[in-house]
């Protein structure tokens, strides 16, 4: 019995054989989503027929947003594709994805960095499942630098994030620190920043996250 529901753009691929639909789990724990995080989505969703966005609830860290908030922001920040969904998950993501029948485990890749660790990431699930493939993606250019840890830190210490992260999430991350929330219409995601200078850079200790 397949426990998951059907897919936003499920209908669409009805006529076709469902068992040539190549879907891909996008793991990490996206707290919060960034540009960054949304440039790999939307690309990967031009590639797959469906992208799991797979939020790991992991017991070890405090996050900024419980799950079920960051899945919120997720599903809003891609309700434009249709074919994308949210989901959270606990365990092996190797053992997620043979759940919800994934061929592919998407990773963005931002600098030589990453790449070390992905590919020993990628050999490691490969022991785990023959069946499973990692495609990595490279981060455009103007996302190369960006992960959450450097969005929570510029917030933390007053800075403007509003070209980090879709508005709303902005405005999620300003109440977080009230110290620098934003004036901004209640009844829209429309942020108008605070006249004081704000950081232009995120200080020197910042935590490196493999969330791409």
């Amino acid at each position: 019995m397949n426990c998951f529901p059907p897919f936003p753009g499920y209908n669409h691929l009805n006529n076709f054989d469902t068992s040539k639909i190549v879907i891909a789990v996008y793991p990490g724990s996206f707290d919060p989503i960034t540009l960054g995080h949304l440039d790999i989505i939307q690309r990967g969703s031009r590639l797959f027929d469906l992208v799991i966005v797979a939020v790991l609830r992991n017991p070890n860290k405090v996050p900024l947003f419980s799950v079920q908030e960051r899945l919120e922001q997720i599903r809003r920040t891609t309700k434009h594709l249709p074919n994308v969904e949210a989901d959270g998950f606990d365990g092996l993501t190797v053992n997620y994805a043979q759940q919800r029948q994934a061929q592919v485990l998407l990773r963005g890749l931002r600098a030589i960095s990453d790449f070390e660790v992905e590919l020993q990431m990628a050999h490691t699930n490969k022991t785990l499942s023959t069946q499973i493939e990692t495609v990595f993606l490279a981060t455009s250019n103007e996302y190369s630098f960006l992960s959450s840890s450097v969005v929570k830190e510029i917030a933390r210490f007053g800075g403007s994030v509003d070209h980090l992260v879709p508005p709303h999430i902005a405005l999620d991350i300003y109440k977080c620190y009230n110290h620098n929330y934003p004036t901004a219409n209640p009844t829209t995601t429309e942020i108008t920043p605070p006249h004081q200078n704000m950081a232009t850079a995120a200080p020197q200790e910042i935590l490196q996250e493999q969330e791409m």
